[in-house]
């Protein structure tokens, strides 16, 4: 039975400020909000009405702000372990002690997502000093508890160079999972190709070229490196190492964004959406999640036909680059992926 994936951000607190962070760039946010207990609970059961009636089975990716910063963290994950319901904390390295990562694995944590984004100065500027040791410190903790660690990088123009040296680092530190994600802009003035933000089509592909020389050399170490990025798809593809199957029907999504098909965003306000990296409203979490998820509203999402470029791309069901990110610069949601080098007629 296949997983569906929710998003779940149960708070806005969080000991950072990052500069790519897309909580803190939203303009009517005046304070942080937690979920409530009561609508934790209620939730949980919209959740598991919602998979039983898909047949799929729930995965939770609890995260924040820093998720164990909600004053009730632990009896949550308590509730979801009674459920037996998987999940991965995505947070901070700030709170993670011998004793707190014990008992993350002991309520069933699958792993643990860290983010570095760039080499000591560069993360540091990104999100605040000392933050680069003290995550490295983390990935020991982790290990020390017998917890997988994830790594997490968000690409932009300011750190591309520094990806390379990043993979060495995780391989190093024997980091069970490593991917990276395009930097989505939060505003069309951090689109800008002059606010050093933004990546060129070409020098993306570049980097993919120079990431998958160092997966090749890593290909026997401890590490998995996962290709969240869609646009892999396209490199692979380029490469003659990924092949479009024969016999697939021609209107099924076999790959590409998950956005619509088969994940949803809880934000800590009770908000669903349909993608946590642009604003994407579908409905809120009081409502029926199944009907939500088969509504017009997540529907429009479903419209690929619309997508300029990628409906004239022949990896249009295995692809699609991102379309968040193609909003972040453009506004719209069907607009080209600004990475994309193909060139479609």
């Amino acid at each position: 039975m296949d997983y569906f994936a929710f998003q779940w951000h149960i708070t806005d607190e969080c000991d950072q400020r990052c500069k790519h962070c897309y909580i803190f760039s939203a303009p009517n946010r005046p304070k942080m909000v937690e979920m409530s207990w009561k609508r934790l609970v209620a939730v949980l059961a919209n959740v598991e009405q919602m998979c039983q009636r898909m047949k799929r089975l729930p995965y939770l990716y609890i995260t924040g702000g820093d998720p164990i910063l909600h004053s009730r963290f632990w009896d949550f994950l308590e509730l979801v372990h009674e459920h037996k319901i998987p999940f991965t904390i995505m947070g901070n390295p700030f709170h993670l002690t011998d004793e707190v990562c014990r008992r993350l694995k002991a309520l069933g944590c699958r792993k643990y997502q860290l983010s570095i984004d760039g080499m000591r100065d560069t993360h540091d500027s990104f999100r605040k000093p000392g933050s680069f040791d003290c995550t490295l410190e983390a990935i020991g903790t982790l290990h020390r508890a017998n917890l997988h660690c994830a790594v997490m990088t968000t690409v932009s123009g300011v750190n591309i160079n520094e990806i390379p040296d990043i993979i060495d680092l995780v391989v190093e530190r024997k980091v069970d999972v490593f991917a990276f994600g395009r930097y989505c802009p939060t505003s069309r003035d951090k689109a800008a190709p002059d606010r050093g933000w933004h990546i060129a089509p070409d020098d993306y592909r570049k980097l993919l070229e120079r990431c998958w020389e160092k997966y090749e050399k890593y290909k026997d170490s401890n590490t998995i490196f996962n290709l969240k990025d869609h646009l892999w798809t396209l490199f692979l593809y380029e490469k003659g190492l990924f092949k479009i199957p024969d016999g697939l029907a021609e209107d099924t999504i076999y790959g590409g964004c998950n956005c619509a098909n088969c994940h949803f965003t809880i934000t800590a306000d009770g908000r669903l959406m349909a993608c946590r990296r642009f604003d994407s409203y579908v409905g809120t979490v009081d409502e029926d999640l199944h009907e939500v998820f088969h509504g017009y509203r997540m529907d429009q999402y479903r419209q690929h036909e619309q997508l300029e470029k990628c409906a004239r791309c022949e990896l249009l069901r295995f692809c699609r680059g991102c379309p968040a990110v193609a909003f972040g610069y453009s506004g719209s949601f069907f607009a080209p992926d600004p990475q994309c080098w193909k060139y479609v007629n």
